[in-house]
């Protein structure tokens, strides 16, 4: 019996410094130089009530049918947006791609799961106001992308949110019971949400601000945020509202795991959100404006 205490204990004291290191990883600042911005884009900055100087770029296009800021997922930069950039340039859009602050180019102490990162979102929404300020503005938020939208509630005219948490406890719950199970996610959870204020990440008990269109999309086999957790955000969201249940797809970008399928549901979205002209949009899918297609491509490869 001893023995099995002992063993038990042992067992413990790992997975509690599982529990921290994993706490270090997703919350230590990830900076890096991006690169230059691309043909036809500029390089933009603004400060942020989350202390950062938010660095990010805004790609213009020729007849503009909006502006669509592309928040990118955890310990992603917006590099992990470009391609969306691509097909909304293509599509007449105006896009703005930034480095939330701790990420990029963009400095901080810490990654906070929404708390310091809405404050970027109300800061990029500011931004594209005093540089348009007659556009429609969409937002599309990969994953913290779309919870710290939620958490800003940011007076835009459509969201696109791409597998969100409904609230931080249940985000880390599930990360946790997808390795070692619900039993262990139980008891360890708590120890990864350390020093974090859980009830003050609840992207859930915001959606119903929300005051324009909102479109949520998940994978339908995403363990990260369930199916269950997708559709209690859906629930929660006042119409009007569509989602998209990805068939077969975990927590992936969704943009490149269903390139065709994705970009048709959101331009109509857009369209739809935006009052984009329906006979424009289909005559920019046919008729692509082909130097800003090939400068677009080219700096997109390069990227990579």
């Amino acid at each position: 019996m001893k023995r099995v205490s002992i063993v038990f204990l042992i067992v413990l004291i790992i997975v509690i410094a599982m529990m921290f290191a994993a706490r270090f990883v997703l919350t230590h600042p990830v900076q890096t130089n991006v690169g230059p911005p691309p043909n036809g884009a500029i390089a933009i900055h603004f400060p942020s009530n989350s202390g950062s100087e938010i660095h990010g770029w805004w790609i213009d296009v020729v007849q503009s049918r909006g502006v669509v800021i592309l928040l990118p997922g955890v310990r992603a930069n917006r590099l992990s947006m470009l391609d969306r950039a691509k097909f909304l340039h293509d599509a007449h859009f105006t896009t703005m791609l930034i480095d939330f602050q701790a990420i990029g180019e963009s400095k901080g102490n810490a990654i906070t799961f929404g708390s310091n990162e809405r404050h970027d979102v109300l800061a990029a929404v500011a931004f594209a106001r005093a540089r348009e300020p007659h556009a429609k503005i969409a937002i599309i938020g990969s994953s913290l992308g779309g919870a710290a939208t939620l958490l800003a509630e940011p007076n835009v005219d459509a969201m696109i949110l791409e597998a969100v948490y409904p609230s931080i406890d249940r985000a880390a719950h599930n990360r946790i019971a997808m390795r070692l199970g619900n039993t262990i996610a139980n008891i360890t959870a708590p120890l990864l949400l350390w020093q974090v204020d859980a009830k003050q990440l609840r992207p859930i008990d915001h959606i119903a601000n929300a005051r324009c269109p909102v479109f949520i999309l998940s994978g339908e086999n995403d363990e990260h945020t369930t199916v269950a957790d997708t559709r209690a955000l859906f629930n929660a969201a006042h119409e009007p509202k569509q989602l998209w249940l990805v068939p077969g797809k975990k927590h992936v970008d969704l943009h490149r795991a269903m390139k065709r399928d994705y970009e048709s549901r959101v331009l109509q979205f857009l369209q739809t959100s935006l009052a984009v002209s329906a006979t424009a949009s289909a005559e920019v899918a046919n008729k692509p404006n082909a130097a800003e297609t090939t400068s677009f491509t080219e700096m997109s490869s390069m990227q990579r």
